[in-house]
Parts: structure tokens; sequence; C-alpha cells
């Protein structure tokens, strides 16, 4: 499960920790939230199999750390990390694919919608796109609440309000170098619920998006954006094994459905034909 190279790349305003496993595609796995490349750690040692896998903190999370003071986070800044790093270590016309797990689902997004001059696929799982809901002034209230109560009543009560984002339901306990919380709470998740993913340009490149979310939390809040988004794009809404983080508890059978999803958008060989077989789920 270990890396097979690890490295920093430094970018503006910060220096980004990266890992390597395995051979063949690139696949480009980004962490959301307070987490970092080791809460992918299962899943990409079951990924390497078949892939070239790289992960890697985002900035000011663990290893990855800020050149300066703590600013807020926004997406477009962890989208140009995520390019800097494909440039780094990719060749300028290499495939990859691209997951992204919540914040992580934004900046996947952020990058599909730019479509660098390599082909890029990818699958976003349930990114907090919180601003794209009906009741969006609610939801960005709550979230508002929580930054509000963190600074003024400490970790505990604040992250038992953002519950209400995950089915009422408490954050599983996952892997990560370092505790980012008080990072996540205060710099993070603000300006990842109010981002708006460029929709007519994710539209323009539908079949090579998909969106996702947990089978486990399909009521919750947090899926819901995901779904808004498939069907706004008119791209794929795929379901995958366990809640918001099935990756850290299901990682070989979420490897293997994330396999077959990118598959099923076309692969990633330079001319593949983007949206192909389209098995139901």
């Amino acid at each position: 499960m270990d890396p097979r190279t690890s490295g920093t790349l430094a970018v503006p305003g910060a220096r980004l920790h990266f890992e390597e496993r395995g051979a063949g595609p690139a696949l480009l796995l980004i962490a959301g939230g307070n987490s970092d490349a080791a809460v992918f750690k299962r899943v990409a040692a079951a990924l390497s199999a078949g892939h070239r896998v790289i992960t890697y903190d985002p900035r000011g999370n663990s290893r990855s750390a800020l050149d300066g003071p703590p600013v807020e986070q926004r997406v477009e800044e962890h989208a140009d990390d995520a390019l800097r790093l494909l440039d780094h270590l990719l060749g300028p016309d290499e495939p990859v694919r691209v997951f992204g797990s919540c914040s992580g689902g934004q900046v996947a997004l952020e990058l599909a919608a730019r479509q660098p001059g390599r082909p890029l696929w990818t699958v976003a799982h349930e990114p907090p796109a919180l601003a794209l809901l009906p009741d969006a002034r609610e939801q960005l209230a709550l979230v508002d609440d929580v930054r509000a109560t963190f600074r003024r009543a400490g970790l505990v009560p604040a992250m038992s309000l953002l519950q209400a984002l995950y089915g009422n339901t408490p954050a599983p306990v996952l892997p990560q170098a370092h505790d980012n919380t008080a990072f996540f709470l205060t710099r993070v998740i603000g300006p990842a619920t109010r981002h708006v993913p460029d929709t007519a340009a994710l539209a323009a490149v539908r079949d090579r998006v998909a969106t996702a979310g947990g089978r486990d939390s399909r009521t919750h809040t947090v899926h819901r954006p995901a779904v808004v988004l498939a069907r706004m794009l008119g791209c794929r809404m795929e379901l995958f094994p366990g809640g918001h983080a099935g990756y850290a508890r299901y990682p070989v059978e979420f490897a293997g459905r994330l396999a077959e999803v990118f598959d099923a958008l076309g692969g990633t060989e330079p001319g593949a034909v983007p949206g192909g077989r389209r098995p139901g789920r």
C-alpha cells in the first residue's frame, strides 16, 4: 500500500506533497475537506494494479504547507495546483482520469471545465455545490453557522451542526497524516460550498464527465448537488459503494466501480471516443 515514489512540488503560495503508485493510465485522486493523500491509501493500492495513481495533500492540509498565513481556499487555486502537478508528472499530451471527492469534487469539475491540452475524464463524487440547490440560502446559512460556532464555541459543537449535511450522522474517522479540521472549518468549507461550477463549460464536455454519490448517502444533503448537476449537464450520475467516504470503507469495491465508470466514459487512450458503453446502474 506504500507509494512507489513521493515528492514535493513548489507552487505559488505552497509546497504540495504528492505520491505515486502503480503503472498504467494516469489517475489523479483529489481529496476533499480535511483529508489528505492518506485517505486514499487503500483505494489507491487497489487501483494501482491497473493505473498510475497520483495522490497529494491539498494545499494547507497536512504535508502541503502554505508559504504564508492561512487564507480562504478558492476552488480555482486548488485546480491550478492540480494542473501544475499533472504538468510536473505527466507528458504534455498524456491522458488522465481524475476523481475528486467532496471539495475535491469541486476541484475536479473545475479541471473538467477548463479542459487543459491533455485528454481528461472526470468523476466528481458528492461535490458540495450547495449554491446550486433550490434551498441554497438555507444550506449556505447552515455552513455560515458552522463556521461561526467553531469560532465561538469550538470543534465539537461545530461538527455537531455540520452533521445536518450528512444525514445527521457523525463524520466517519478517516485516515490522515495530520488533523486539518480547524483549517477545513475556517478556510475550506465556506469557499467550497459557495463555488458554482461552470455549467456551460461542463455541458460542452458532458460525455467526459460523471457526477457520483454513495448508495448509503442518497438521502443526505451532500448527495443532492451531484444529482442536480447531472440533470443540468445531461451527464452520467453514478452510484458507488458506501456513503460520502465510501472509498475509505470499501476500497476494493469502490476501485472496481470507479474503473467501470471511467471505462464507460470512454477510457484514456489517445484518440479514444468519450461516451462509450453506458451500462445501467
